[in-house]
């Protein structure tokens, strides 16, 4: 067997995956419910939700990413699809906020976010969100082609 298709077929690297994604969205929506009212000014910042439905939007939207994140940790049905949507959703608002020139904080990780702070947010934001959309499509691929298979 290929050396590098074995790593990737390992279930350890599959539940390392599912972790990472789990406790990353996990610890986003724990800090940002910590918060609602700062992430309602983030969600308003970037203008696309209309005002009355900003606060709501800023108490639900951290609820389903610990729900997504702690059913993806436990490997429960539909938190990958829910974390694979949130994310897809998360790179849409990141780069409409890049095309217009945007200088705000992404709100990812809640207010004082080491990372914004740094580096301005949303570029870096943008490609953070990449790199786990491939560990969400590794995740896919390994359900699909690798789970308890020995591929060659």
């Amino acid at each position: 067997m290929n050396p590098v298709l074995s790593v990737l077929s390992s279930r350890w690297l599959y539940r390392a995956a599912r972790v990472i994604l789990g406790g990353l969205f996990l610890a986003a929506g724990v800090i940002k419910l910590a918060d609602p009212e700062q992430l309602a000014v983030v969600i308003d910042a970037f203008g696309l939700v209309p005002r009355g439905l900003v606060m709501p939007l800023a108490f639900i939207l951290p609820v389903v990413e610990i729900a997504a994140g702690a059913g993806l940790v436990f490997d429960f049905r539909g938190s990958l699809r829910t974390i694979a949507v949130l994310t897809v959703v998360f790179l849409g608002v990141l780069g409409y906020g890049l095309h217009l020139g945007l200088d705000i904080d992404c709100g990812c990780y809640g207010p004082g976010d080491p990372e914004a702070e740094a580096f301005g947010g949303l570029r870096i934001a943008f490609y953070r969100d990449l790199l786990m959309l491939a560990g969400i499509l590794y995740c896919y691929w390994w359900r699909r082609f690798a789970n308890g298979r020995v591929l060659s």
